[in-house]
């Protein structure tokens, strides 16, 4: 073995460790991985960038802004709700929404079509008597399908293009994907509409009305003797932090005023509702010098009180003349929300967004323990008190999905059918062959722009960045494995051990490989590793590399077996109420559905 290949060999251990641990961000590991290769004179330092302009790269961002457009002129919402059958069985219903799901993401963001359907799930799931991870797995595994069917559907089919363009007249074209994609995902629809969602464990998700913040809701009046009267809200809120309780309105004069700033002076006579641990009241009583507020609202009025806001958020909503209106809101943390590492206390959620905190639920467990000092992860329920429009700015600006059922809005119809059209027009200029894809997705984004299909400041917030940095890192050091030869003596070995001179079981070994990796790191990364190995592999055995790469296309985007292989798996973590073993038990018979679909129609559609 080679220094060099030691060197690369030795830099992928270690980023696949890292990748594995999940103890910092994808895109941090990549770029500290390509800087390793440059640093050790494996990638030249005038080439370190280059996958910055790669197409691929372009190509995922262009789409990403193209699929924000789609979800923010309302167009997805329409065609759900047109296509959705209003009354039906649990199989058809689940059938329709997977199927919709599937449809969906092989021309959007698979991301952003789970997190629109996601609140029509969970409604239906309470509809049919299931328990909502019941409808919410099938939906985000036929998301999942859906991409591999399609050039944009996923980053791993546009890494796959790339690496294919290297090393023949071009990348693969929009529908190549599709002959096996769509076969593999239409047996993968029907398996989990007719008998998958049968093997998904029932869990009983920490929804709103199993949250009973009620009985946490105590009502405390300053009198003349308190030492608070006269000090502002601000000082009370530090002596509450450290008890773990917190003011979520104040009384006054018969007027409740919601979210009061911290300036805000105490004075005789005030009322102030708190959020506190039972357990924690009576030592924030006999610290602060107060008693309980002496009213006829028992418990019993106090529940239902709750019972009657909470009701308002999901339907039709009443409307109190004298008092600000607040809702509670079940908030679902999407895997690239700006969230993912913060905590509440740090968010400054009242002084920014008038808005509360009022409980966490993560793998199906409910906390009010800490919560403001809880690290906030992808799939985490959150559920917050606030204004209306306040919490709807809170879940756009920081990356979350409502998961209660939404009114369907089309701020323009203008924009609804620019929107489309924009996305038919980019979609049929790659199809054709009549611009390459990078092109024609970046002119549908310009014409986005143009048009202002979408507010301008939003065109580049829809961008992941993350991925796009993890994409334009990962090419190149993909790029050191080929030109190392790395990727040869991986395949001569993987050859001689494993599957000697048969192609048949090369190409399921790569499968195999490629979809149990994906199991565990992020796909687009599973895929730049597993190109060059597959090619070599390929060329070693002297048969066509295209069967070899699409294998990879397809193991890169099956990954059902962990809530952290894919990103809609982790975003349904939370909704689901789901622990981390409970994804095997249809992402195994999933798994193996693919690969015994995948695998003859890889040898049928692209022959060795």
């Amino acid at each position: 073995m080679e220094p060099a290949q030691l060197l690369i060999f030795a830099i992928l251990a270690i980023t696949v460790v890292l990748f594995l641990s999940g103890r910092w961000r994808h895109d941090m590991i990549a770029l500290a991985s390509l800087l390793a290769c440059v640093l050790f004179g494996l990638v030249p330092t005038d080439e370190a960038f280059n996958g910055f302009g790669h197409p691929a790269v372009i190509t995922v961002a262009c789409v990403l802004v193209l699929s924000q457009a789609l979800q923010a002129t309302g167009a997805v919402d329409v065609l759900a709700m047109k296509v959705l059958p209003k009354q039906a069985g649990p199989t058809l219903t689940i059938t329709a929404l997977t199927a919709l799901a599937a449809i969906l993401s092989a021309f959007m963001n698979n991301v952003g079509a789970l997190a629109l359907l996601m609140p029509i799930a969970i409604q239906v799931a309470a509809r049919v008597n299931l328990a909502p991870g019941q409808v919410l797995m099938p939906v985000a595994f036929g998301s999942i399908l859906g991409g591999m069917t399609t050039l944009i559907g996923t980053p791993p089919n546009l890494i796959v293009s790339g690496f294919r363009a290297e090393t023949a007249e071009r990348g693969f074209a929009m529908f190549d994907y599709s002959p096996v994609g769509v076969l593999v995902a239409l047996i993968g629809v029907v398996f989990v509409a007719f008998i998958g969602w049968r093997l998904v464990p029932v869990r009983n998700r920490a929804d709103v009305s199993s949250f009973e913040t009620g009985k946490y809701l105590t009502e405390i009046r300053i009198t003349k003797e308190s030492k608070l009267v006269d000090i502002p809200l601000r000082e009370l809120e530090i002596k509450l932090e450290q008890l773990d309780a917190q003011v979520v309105g104040i009384v006054r004069n018969n007027y409740r005023a919601p979210s009061p700033p911290g300036y805000y002076r105490l004075v005789d006579q005030d009322v102030l509702i708190i959020e506190a641990e039972p357990e924690s009241l009576g030592s924030l009583l006999s610290n602060l010098g107060l008693s309980l507020e002496e009213s006829p609202v028992n418990q019993k009025d106090n529940e239902d009180k709750q019972k009657a806001e909470i009701s308002a958020t999901s339907k039709e909503k009443q409307k109190n003349e004298d008092n600000a209106e607040l809702h509670l809101q079940e908030l679902a943390i999407l895997p690239n929300s700006d969230l993912i590492g913060r905590t509440a206390a740090t968010l400054n959620l009242r002084r920014r967004f008038n808005i509360h905190l009022l409980a966490l639920s993560r793998q199906g467990l409910r906390s009010y323990k800490r919560v403001r000092r809880t690290t906030l992860q992808a799939g985490d329920v959150l559920l917050l008190q606030g204004q209306e429009e306040a919490l709807t700015v809170f879940a756009a600006d920081f990356g979350c999905v409502p998961l209660a059922e939404r009114q369907i809005r089309v701020p323009e119809k203008r924009n609804t059918v620019f929107a489309s059209l924009i996305m038919l027009g980019a979609i049929c200029g790659a199809a054709f062959g009549l611009l390459p894809a990078a092109i024609s997705f970046a002119a549908g984004m310009l014409a986005i722009m143009a048009l202002k299909v979408m507010p301008l400041r939003k065109v580049y917030t829809a961008i992941d960045w993350p991925v796009i940095v993890l994409l334009a890192c990962l090419i190149p050091v993909a790029g050191a494995m080929a030109t190392t030869g790395a990727a040869d003596m991986l395949a001569r070995n993987m050859l001689f051990y494993l599957a000697g001179d048969n192609a048949v079981l090369a190409l399921a070994l790569i499968l195999v490989l490629t979809m149990t990796l994906s199991d565990f790191m992020n796909n687009a990364a599973t895929a730049a590793m597993m190109c060059p190995i597959a090619i070599s592999v390929a060329n070693q055995l002297d048969v066509q590399a295209d069967p070899f790469l699409m294998a990879v296309a397809i193991g890169a985007s099956c990954a059902f077996l962990t809530p952290i292989g894919h990103q809609n798996n982790t975003l349904i973590l939370g909704p689901g109420g789901f622990r981390f073993g409970d994804y095997w038990r249809l992402g195994l018979p999933m798994e193996l559905v693919v690969i015994a679909v995948a695998i003859p129609a890889l040898l049928f559609f692209w022959p060795l």
